[in-house]
């Protein structure tokens, strides 16, 4: 299976740039109270972890080899005392560390999700839903992770190392030299895995993208997997791309591993140095028994920080992937507001005296051939019009057009004599309502699905459902309009769900009324009722109907046939059919299905 699109951008750039940092500060400034307490205990905790070892010297060379026990009771409570107080500043540096990681983590999630709610509805026509899914929950959640093992207490490492050495170094200068004489290979190899870790850290975020995808697609489509029994084949497919994953982990595992072993080896290098020299030291009268063993432990204290190192690197590349792939979906550019008009301008004596108006409108899809090509169309205010003509002929385009969701490539659309290029999307779409094919509900109540949260349609919701018919089985439930929706209002019927998104339509008082199919999927027993909460709908307003079902747009004031992104005709019923056109066509074909 080959990389492409999206994910190919996943795993490419450079294995560093600091500017990700840089920029992921801006989320961290918001706390840096928090940030500069941490900062303050860090220096603490090293100075009670770099005074152990110097402690127990003291204990050896003054007390235990000279006999004297006498104050070796205070060395003990000391040491004691300096434990004591290491582990409360540490549970202070997690807690914070933690806390301020939360906090970020959930102001990332705000404005990552506020932003792709503005994204236009092109970008969601071609990225996988899995990916975005990854980039607002796992993605963010490894820069916690980052937080808890990561980015401020390598600052508390550092600061540990640097005192280690500088004890060590004024200790016994000629010993610290031996000890440190495999520092360059230490460093050369954190060097070297650094680039390899990072590739295989952005192989891993795609590959995950990429299967969070699939299972988003494939739950979301069951019914039609077990219905053409494709069970076998989406296990398949899936297994697969688990499979591309696991392998994705191998590299990381392995690099990991080897980091950590190496280190290791290394740290028992340094001992086996203190060791040999320094016993030597020892056995001519240069060094005390109290530094070899301090040395000992200042080593291990000094290579435990690089082991976690390898743990902490392999976070910090992780969320440095994380942040790659965040930074590119916030840097993807939002809707147009209010834009300025620079195709066709016409002066105020020419403004369109319809309420919609395409002029010369032309619009093709990504890389695809024209969906419209140079189409004309007026609406006047209060009529209902229906577009009609086979599937890809671009209908829906016209209406999508019309929302904003998309911007012709040439030519303008008029609302009302004004071009909708200069009107944001929010003043727009509370002009012109749509209901779709297939009625999208959300798990809440069914209070919620009419106003959705909106103050001012929850006012009209009652009148709503009423002008619609959809209090008659809405009242008939036991808790009424605080009935429970379930996911995708499975609890409800296909009608049932239609009247409730035509409440919403009414609850919200379109001027203009675009409807999409929204009776393509009704069963004949539903039909009549749809019907009657359709005229509620439509009642005063202007409306554009999509249709393929012929008999329910008969008695619609005109019908335009749109043939290959083009208007081909245009009348009404009886009008079309003598013309015997590419509507009377349609006509018979469906009469004769029938």
């Amino acid at each position: 299976m080959h990389t492409s699109g999206i994910y190919a951008e996943e795993i490419t750039g450079k294995a560093y740039d600091h500017r990700i940092l840089v920029r992921f500060m801006r989320y961290v400034i918001p706390y840096k109270g928090a940030a500069a307490v941490i900062l303050i205990i860090l220096p603490l905790v090293a100075a009670c972890r770099l005074a152990q070892p110097w402690i127990i010297k003291l204990a050896i060379d003054n007390h235990i080899v000279s006999g004297r026990m006498a104050g070796l009771e205070f060395i003990a409570a000391l040491f004691l005392g300096v434990l004591l107080m290491e582990s409360l500043l540490s549970y202070l540096e997690v807690y914070l560390l933690q806390s301020m990681g939360q906090q970020v983590m959930s102001d990332m999630r705000k404005e990552l999700y506020h932003h792709v709610m503005h994204l236009p509805t092109s970008w969601f026509d071609h990225t996988p839903v899995g990916s975005v899914v990854t980039r607002l929950t796992s993605d963010v959640e490894v820069l916690g992770e980052m937080f808890a093992a990561g980015i401020i207490t390598i600052v508390g490492d550092v600061l540990l190392l640097i005192g280690i050495v500088a004890v060590m170094l004024w200790m016994n200068l000629k010993l610290s030299l031996v000890t440190f004489s495999i520092l360059p290979l230490l460093l050369y190899v954190a060097w070297a895995f650094r680039r390899r870790m990072r590739q295989s850290f952005r192989e891993v975020r795609a590959r995950l993208g990429r299967m969070n995808s699939s299972l988003a697609e494939s739950i979301g489509g069951m019914t039609i997997i077990q219905a053409f029994n494709r069970q076998q084949e989406e296990a398949g497919r899936f297994s697969e791309l688990n499979t591309l994953y696991r392998n994705a982990n191998k590299p990381v595992i392995f690099w990991d591993a080897a980091l950590y072993a190496i280190v290791e080896a290394l740290s028992s290098m340094a001992v086996a140095l203190i060791i040999w020299y320094g016993g030597g030291e020892i056995v001519q009268g240069a060094l005390t028994f109290g530094v070899l063993v301090a040395f000992i432990q200042y080593i291990e204290k000094f290579f435990t920080p690089i082991r976690d190192l390898s743990a902490k690197f392999s976070v910090m590349q992780g969320a440095m992937a994380a942040l790659e792939r965040i930074f590119s979906l916030l840097d993807t550019e939002q809707e147009q507001g209010i834009r300025t008009i620079e195709r066709d301008t016409f002066p105020a004596s020419q403004l369109p005296s319809p309420i919609i108006e395409f002029r010369d409108v032309t619009f093709a899809y990504r890389g695809e051939e024209n969906a419209l090509e140079h189409f004309n169309f007026s609406v006047y205010r209060g009529e209902r019009i229906a577009l009609v003509g086979e599937s890809g002929g671009g209908k829906t385009t016209l209406t999508r057009l019309l929302t904003r969701l998309y911007e012709p490539d040439h030519g303008n659309i008029f609302i009302d004599g004004h071009d909708i290029a200069s009107m944001s999307p929010t003043e727009l779409r509370q002009r012109v309502g749509i209901v779709l094919q297939d009625p999208c509900l959300f798990a809440g109540t069914i209070e919620f699905n009419i106003c959705l949260g909106d103050e001012q349609a929850r006012l009209k919701m009652r009148d709503a459902a009423a002008i619609v018919g959809a209090d008659r089985f809405i009242e008939r439930l036991p808790l009424g309009y605080d009935e429970q929706v379930r996911e995708r209002g499975n609890n409800f019927s296909v009608g049932e769900k239609q009247l409730i998104s035509f409440a919403r339509a009414v609850a919200f008082d379109p001027e203009i009324l675009v409807l999409d199919e929204a009776t393509a999927s009704i069963d004949p027993a539903s039909e009549q009722m749809i019907q009657q909460g359709l005229a509620g709908l439509m009642a005063g307003r202007t409306a554009l109907i999509i249709a393929h079902r012929l008999s329910t747009i008969r008695d619609t004031d005109r019908i335009v046939v749109v043939h290959r992104g083009r208007k081909a005709e245009e009348g009404n019923h009886s009008e079309l059919m003598q013309a015997r056109g590419i509507y009377f066509r349609l006509h018979q074909l469906q009469f004769n299905e029938r």
